[in-house]
């Protein structure tokens, strides 16, 4: 991104300002942003303004005193003014996994989304390409090696999803500002507050979130980051904790956290009680192939042709997201819809109605 000359055009708080008088002034004495500053901040990041070496530590400062969800909710609200949306006819669950992707076990999302669609639960999925910092194996790639289009306009996606039940929008299309940051970011070596927003821009504006998280005050952050933003209003949030903080359910003990309507509950469950009895290390791959290992997964189990613990996995987060959209009251119910999107061949049809799309 090109940098501009500092201007007076957004308000009295560049971010050196912001630095010295208010987030960096040290990891026990910072304080946060009110919102107004926090906007400032965003606009100018978004317009090219800041310094590269005084937005590295303007994002480094933030990582540190940790984003408190007014601050991001002033961040998303900003990048969504500058979203390209494309609104499907169909209210799809929004799946927004880490963009900088996993590294040693199996992506099942891209399964999980089109075997829910086979139950009748449309989902859509966003994703980038190598993103910063990991730049590992992420939903764009699994569906690649399925030889399934996604580099698609936001028009496009949307057709995606009304035509097959899934959907894939890919950012440098309906996210460019934040696409542009690629470089910048690359060169941080952390992650920064634009890991979390990026997976919460929603550019079908779907009414549903299924997010992940490592604890559980973070799911608690996302849900208030939503109550607090101008831009997005999902009806219905529900997250759980994630392999590798990916939108993929671990086995064992897990928790799960969701809102609906503002009102804010949480629960743990045993993934064995509903088949995944086995460990994380079972579902790991070939970490030089994640997306291809995850491909073959994904249309093995699909199509009838694996039934193993892989396929346990993909039919209860096929379960969350058919859940999730209250197109089943309990995970057991919709466990029997995943299993039987399967068995009947109608997840197959839609893995079929992608590719020719």
């Amino acid at each position: 991104m090109a940098q501009a000359p500092e201007s007076p055009e957004f308000g009295e708080w560049p971010l050196k300002r912001l630095m010295t008088e208010v987030v960096g002034t040290g990891v026990k004495s910072a304080e946060d942003m009110t919102r107004d500053q926090a906007t400032e901040a965003m606009q100018r990041i978004l317009a090219g303004e800041p310094d590269h070496t005084t937005l590295g530590a303007f994002w480094l400062a933030n990582r540190w005193k940790h984003n408190n969800a007014e601050e991001l909710a002033a961040y998303t609200d900003v990048m969504c003014e500058h979203v390209e949306y494309a609104e499907p006819d169909a209210d799809p669950v929004d799946c927004g996994a880490n963009y900088d992707g996993k590294g040693k076990t199996a992506i099942l999302g891209a399964a999980a989304g089109i075997v829910a669609a086979g139950a009748g639960t449309p989902v859509v999925a966003h994703s980038g390409d190598r993103v910063p910092t990991q730049k590992q194996d992420a939903y764009k790639h699994v569906l690649d090696e399925l030889g399934i289009r996604t580099e698609l306009s936001p028009e496009e996606s949307a057709d995606q999803v009304d035509e097959t039940g899934f959907g894939f929008y890919y950012q440098p299309a309906f996210n460019p500002v934040v696409h542009d940051l690629w470089e910048r970011r690359d060169q941080m070596g952390v992650r920064t507050f634009v890991n979390t927003i990026e997976t919460i821009a929603n550019p079908a504006k779907a009414d549903v979130h299924l997010g992940s998280f490592y604890h559980l005050a973070f799911a608690k952050k996302v849900v208030d980051t939503f109550e607090q933003s101008e831009q997005l209003s999902p009806r219905r949030v529900v997250m759980f904790q994630g392999m590798e903080g990916y939108d993929d359910i671990r086995p064992g003990y897990t928790k799960v956290g969701e809102s609906t309507d503002g009102e804010f509950t949480d629960f743990e469950i045993e993934t064995a009680e509903y088949g995944m009895d086995f460990e994380t290390e079972d579902l790991e791959v070939d970490p030089d192939d994640v997306a291809g290992d995850s491909a073959e997964i994904t249309e093995s189990v699909i199509t009838g042709d694996r039934d193993d613990h892989f396929a346990d996995a993909i039919e209860l987060n096929a379960a969350f997201r058919i859940y999730a959209r209250e197109d089943a009251e309990t995970l057991e119910e919709g466990l029997e819809m995943a299993r039987e999107s399967i068995e009947s061949g109608d997840a197959e049809a839609v893995l079929e109605e992608l590719r020719e799309f």
